[in-house]
């Protein structure tokens, strides 16, 4: 085996999902490596790039991952920004293990392969537990966050109601109020993203945080249901997040306190329209109307992503939308321009174009 110069001499271990996901037997995805008993300086002198913020993360010369050094952590003020990191060389790999979140996220291996589990990681993982590694868990508020991710990614596990308890206690002292909206977006999305994202509302719930960190949200049976359905029709987050929200009576401002990503919020917007209209529109000019709403001509594949969400509500038909959209833009809009002598004319030249096109198409 080639001797890693940059490594070379190094205490280096692969920490948290890596490691977890290997020992479930799932591909590992990104590798976290933790580096222990080394300084900054000499990160820097054998080729690493500093990157870290709070604390010193450097990327590899040559594969540009991640390498933190080994750290301890002390609260110093309110949320998940008021810490203060030690990362000096006496900082041991347990110190560094047992300040992270869960116990399953809290198993490193060495080169040789052996597996360091000073929380009991492994066994949490032979029994499908998500259990939090001790009481600094409450310190930092995006954790209840990550272990609702969690929950909704590992469906077969269940969680500690030690930690449940813990969390509520977080919730109730106000921690969570301190959480950003990058920091619930970011956690919310990647919820929504996992096989049963339900479950992901079911802890937010039962901890009190989902009223704490998405009041306008309106959670029940039905909502949680065509999440998880959408998840395993592999539609993409902004079709599960307008699925997410489509009762909820202020989605603008549910938008607004996550700061979603537009396309996001416009998927939110316009999933209500098209669920009571997609069915009910028969004759050429109300296709044309739902097509415009949604700005089908411009963006295709959005309606399309739409009615594909509508159809997890209730029947939608979207080989037959599929064919009206094509009859749409296969009108040469092109031509109709320049046979029309008024260019303010021409919008409403392609449009009626449209409109007779959807009549005699029997797809209408």
């Amino acid at each position: 085996m080639t001797t890693d110069p940059a490594t070379a001499g190094l205490k280096v271990f692969v920490v948290g999902g890596a490691v977890r996901d290997q020992l479930l037997g799932e591909e590992p995805g990104d590798h976290d490596w933790v580096v222990v008993g080394s300084t900054p300086e000499e990160m820097v002198r054998r080729g690493f790039t500093p990157v870290g913020g709070d604390f010193p993360v450097f990327l590899h010369p040559r594969t540009r991952q991640e390498y933190a050094l080994a750290r301890t952590e002390r609260k110093s003020g309110r949320g998940y920004r008021g810490f203060t990191f030690y990362t000096g060389p006496d900082v041991t790999l347990e110190d560094d293990l047992c300040r992270r979140d869960l116990t399953v996220n809290a198993i490193a291996r060495a080169s040789d392969g052996t597996l360091f589990d000073p929380t009991g990681g492994v066994a949490d993982l032979n029994d499908r537990v998500l259990r939090h590694v001790g009481p600094a868990f409450e310190e930092d508020p995006v954790r209840v966050l990550r272990l609702a991710r969690f929950a909704a990614r590992f469906v077969g596990f269940r969680v500690a109601p030690e930690t449940l308890a813990l969390c509520r206690r977080m919730v109730d002292l106000g921690e969570v109020d301190a959480l950003v909206p990058e920091r619930v977006w970011q956690e919310l999305s990647r919820g929504l993203l996992c096989v049963m994202p339900s479950r992901m509302l079911s802890v937010l719930a039962e901890t009190g945080a989902l009223a704490r960190v998405m009041p306008e949200l309106r959670d029940d049976d039905q909502i949680r249901g065509s999440v998880d359905a959408a998840a395993r029709a592999s539609l993409p987050l902004q079709a599960r997040y307008a699925l997410l929200c489509r009762t909820s009576p202020d989605r603008a401002g549910l938008a607004r306190r996550l700061r979603a990503p537009t396309e996001c919020a416009d998927w939110a917007r316009l999933l209500p329209g098209i669920l009571e209209s997609a069915n009910q529109a028969t004759a050429a000019e109300e296709i044309m109307r739902v097509i415009e709403v949604a700005d089908g001509v411009r963006k295709p594949e959005r309606l399309l992503g739409l009615l594909a969400a509508a159809q997890i509500v209730g029947p939608v038909d979207i080989t037959i939308w599929r064919k009206r959209l094509e009859v749409v833009l296969n009108v040469d809009a092109g031509a109709i321009a320049g046979a029309v002598g008024e260019p303010k004319e021409i919008g409403k030249a392609v449009r009626a174009a449209r409109v007779a096109a959807l009549a005699q198409a029997p797809t209408a």
